[in-house]
């Protein structure tokens, strides 16, 4: 016979979230998505300038993001979270191949450091006059 266990006391219910203190959550997090999609096609396109923008739009609203009070969130601003992070993580794989990419491009231009004809390192050194 299948025992059946039975909880001493129930936990209690979460508070429901008062949409008017979510409201700032939400709609900062409603701008994070905005930027990743601008981030995710400043990428696409190699756009430095949109990168850059995108970069410093994410910090600002990062820093708007962490001043909220934490907060009992509902099931849309879980999901608009869950969201985000999920575009941030591809975006930052994107980021990872292009430099993965790009990093092979300049080891194919130099030689590996295995390859008996390799060039010899490359170093600048300013001009004196």
């Amino acid at each position: 016979m299948a025992e059946i266990l039975v909880p001493a006391h129930r936990p209690a219910p979460e508070a429901p979230a008062n949409p008017l203190a979510t409201q700032p959550l939400r709609e900062g997090l409603r701008q994070m998505i905005a930027v990743l999609e601008r981030e995710r096609q400043a990428l696409a396109a190699l756009d430095a300038d949109g990168l850059i923008g995108a970069a410093r739009e994410k910090d600002g609203l990062c820093d708007t993001l962490a001043a909220l009070h934490p907060q009992v969130l509902d099931g849309e601003t879980r999901s608009l979270a869950e969201t985000a992070r999920q575009l941030n993580e591809v975006n930052r794989r994107v980021r990872n191949l292009l430099a993965a990419n790009v990093a092979a491009r300049i080891e194919a231009l130099g030689g590996t450091s295995r390859s008996p004809r390799r060039l010899p390192k490359m170093t600048y050194t300013p001009a004196r006059g």
